[in-house]
């Protein structure tokens, strides 16, 4: 392992406390299917081990069930969002909930936090860019373990009238995770997309009849408010003809718009300092049916824009008989909704009561909705060249268009491979990252400052993702963990003399010290096991650890096998004490024999001798035992005859009985 100071070796005993990190990315409604069955299928999420959730924008397809899961579920992590959005997100909540426990518990349970702000929590860092989208939309930069996994939510690389474009980051992905809406459709131009648009209205109103756009309470509707009041300004002979905003959470979210001026482009910034832009001329506010004169010609922007309840629905169904009337569908429209189904201009609708209604109205559909379109994706994951893309919010047709789209654009580019996944629901995506792995040395150690050939041993320990070598004493100020040590004691009947058990226990070490411990005799094993000899029994003794364990279970037999052993007391050998005056003596004796006393020469500096075979010397040394020698075969020889004199000397034989 390298450390952070350069390639000094590292001797280190891991110590992994990280602890498994979950996040969930947005948490919306399903706007086709009502109750239960619209909230996102969390059966296979263990909702109490989820650390983290972060919402991209303010839309209930992606915020609606927010409440649920702040309020209904064990979730006790922390939900991000950007400023703007929540506060939309707040007013939206108080008209779609109505209760002030779970309003109040949202505003508790959610941080907030500007773009380009970096936050961590539990070793994973995030920030966010700029979506486009909506006020507030966010694309998040998600760094685990240096892998960075990019969530575009619901984003748009098209510039409008109040909406800067999506930002493209500065940081390349490993994984981008992408909105597939559109496929592989393509947007028309802004300036003919706005130009059908006012002409259709026009013509509705010209012809004497009511103009329908259902929209959502906040995102594209400002955008159509902001083209029609000008078309309007632009032509006095509409002037008699109202234009009405049916949503009183909108007027209440306006002033949030007002606030954020610096969250949209460039145009509305100039703007504002010599007008409001959101202040409009031509438009009103409509509250609901009842203040409602339904007379003659008119434009009525209403949520819900998919018409599955609400003012839109009601307008539709007292209008959609009249063929001087028309609606308008500016927005993206999931199968299943009352919106999609009359784009299939079916001859009759059903009301919400279950009455038949003929449908004689104009329908047109006008692509507004700030989503991407295909040569804005594939532009965009051109820049950012992410090795993995995963497909979702879409039509599963619309997503392997896409998917299929991709593969071929890149096929036959040999500098870039790009993965294309679109997973169902529920069917997870496993994907495997290789990188260095880079470990920094804090606390004592690093005060030391090794040298980039020192050996630096200490604690290895991970935690979120992140690795640190530090002296064990450094353990309480980098970590909550703390050094403690576990002394086992293991008592076993034993009979027998001290002088047998010292017999057995030399045969496994070779070096065992007798001593006094507390008036009790005791015997030190491999200079870490204790052995104490009481009154028929044996006390073993030692500081756990992987090696002293494997130590003590080998007292441990010894005594055992001790115990068992039938040899009387006067036939146990006294203890042979193969210390370095007997050794020295040995080595002499070997060698004479081996090669004459000529050979042998004077120790040097007491504690080195030397053989010398044909000009050839051999030094060893009495203390290591090691041998050196320029002469590779004397060295081998010399170093061989010391190792079996040691094997001779060192273990005590049981004599023959």
């Amino acid at each position: 392992m390298e450390s952070e100071r350069g390639s000094a070796e590292c001797t280190a005993k891991l110590v992994d406390i990280s602890e498994r990190f979950e996040g969930i990315l947005d948490c919306g409604i399903h706007p086709g299917l009502n109750g239960m069955a619209s909230l996102p299928f969390l059966d296979l999420v263990d909702v109490e081990e989820i650390d983290l959730l972060l919402m991209s924008h303010f839309h209930l397809d992606h915020c609606g069930a927010l409440p649920f899961f702040l309020e209904k579920t064990e979730f006790k992590g922390r939900c991000f969002m950007t400023h703007a959005t929540k506060a939309i997100f707040r007013w939206l909540l108080s008209d779609y909930v109505k209760l002030l426990s779970v309003i109040n518990g949202f505003i508790t349970k959610t941080c907030l936090f500007f773009c380009f702000q970096e936050v961590e929590i539990n070793g994973i860092k995030f920030w966010c860019y700029t979506a486009g989208h909506v006020l507030g939309a966010a694309m998040f930069m998600i760094e685990i373990a240096g892998v960075k996994i990019l969530y575009t939510g619901d984003f748009s690389r098209q510039e409008d009238r109040h909406l800067m474009a999506a930002e493209i980051p500065n940081v390349h992905p490993d994984v981008v995770i992408i909105e597939s809406t559109y496929g592989t459709h393509i947007h028309e131009k802004r300036e003919d997309r706005e130009a059908r648009f006012t002409g259709l209205v026009h013509d509705i109103v010209s012809r004497g009849g009511r103009c329908l756009i259902p929209v959502f309470a906040l995102g594209r509707a400002q955008e159509l408010l902001l083209i029609l009041d000008e078309y309007w300004s632009n032509h006095p002979e509409l002037h008699d003809i109202p234009i009405y905003y049916a949503s009183s959470l909108a007027k209440k979210c306006m002033s949030v718009y007002q606030t954020y001026i610096n969250a949209m482009n460039e145009k509305i910034r100039r703007q504002i300092t010599i007008s409001n832009p959101f202040v409009f001329k031509h438009i009103s506010n409509l509250k609901s049916m009842e203040h409602f004169e339904d007379i003659g010609p008119s434009v009525v922007l209403a949520s819900p824009g998919m018409m599955q309840s609400g003012l839109s629905r009601e307008l539709f169904e007292n209008w959609c008989t009249d063929k001087r009337n028309g609606c308008i569908i500016a927005g993206y429209c999931v199968e299943g909704t009352l919106a999609k189904h009359i784009l299939s201009e079916p001859d009759e609708i059903v009301t919400m009561a279950g009455q038949k209604l003929p449908m004689k109205c104009s329908v047109d559909y006008i692509s507004f909705s700030a989503h991407t379109d295909y040569q804005q994706t594939s532009e965009f994951l051109r820049a950012l060249k992410p090795p993995h893309v995963i497909l979702v919010h879409g039509e599963q047709n619309e997503m392997s268009r896409l998917k299929a789209a991709l593969i071929r654009e890149y096929e036959d580019d040999t500098e870039y491979q790009m993965q294309v996944h679109n997973p169902r629901n529920t069917v997870p995506v496993t994907l495997h990252f290789r990188g260095e792995k880079m470990a920094k040395v804090v606390g004592k150690l690093a005060a030391e400052k090794p040298s980039k050939d020192q050996k630096v041993t200490g604690i290895l320990v991970k935690r979120n993702f992140n690795y640190h070598i530090m002296h064990p004493s450094d353990l309480s100020s980098y970590t909550d963990l703390a050094m403690a040590t576990v002394t086992q004691r293991l008592s076993i009947a034993y009979t027998g003399t001290i002088n047998l058990l010292r017999y057995y226990l030399n045969q496994l070490s070779g070096d065992v010290e007798q001593y006094m411990a507390n008036d009790k005799p005791a015997l030190k094993i491999f200079k870490v096991v204790t052995v104490l000899v009481e009154p028929k029994m044996a006390v073993v003794e030692w500081v756990a650890n992987p090696v002293t364990d494997m130590y003590a279970d080998a007292v441990v037999t010894v005594v055992l096998r001790a115990e068992t052993d039938p040899m009387p007391h006067k036939y146990v050998p006294p203890a042979l004490k193969v210390d370095r005056g007997h050794i020295t003596e040995c080595l002499i004796e070997m060698f004479t024999d081996m090669f004459g006393t000529e050979s042998v020469g004077k120790f040097i500096k007491g504690d080195k001798m030397t053989i010398t075979i044909d000009d050839n010397t051999a030094i060893i040394n009495i203390d290591t035992l090691d041998v050196k020698c320029e002469d590779e075969s004397l060295q081998q020889v010399v170093q061989t005859s010391v190792s079996k004199l040691m094997l001779a000397i060192s273990p005590v034989k049981q004599p023959a009985h």
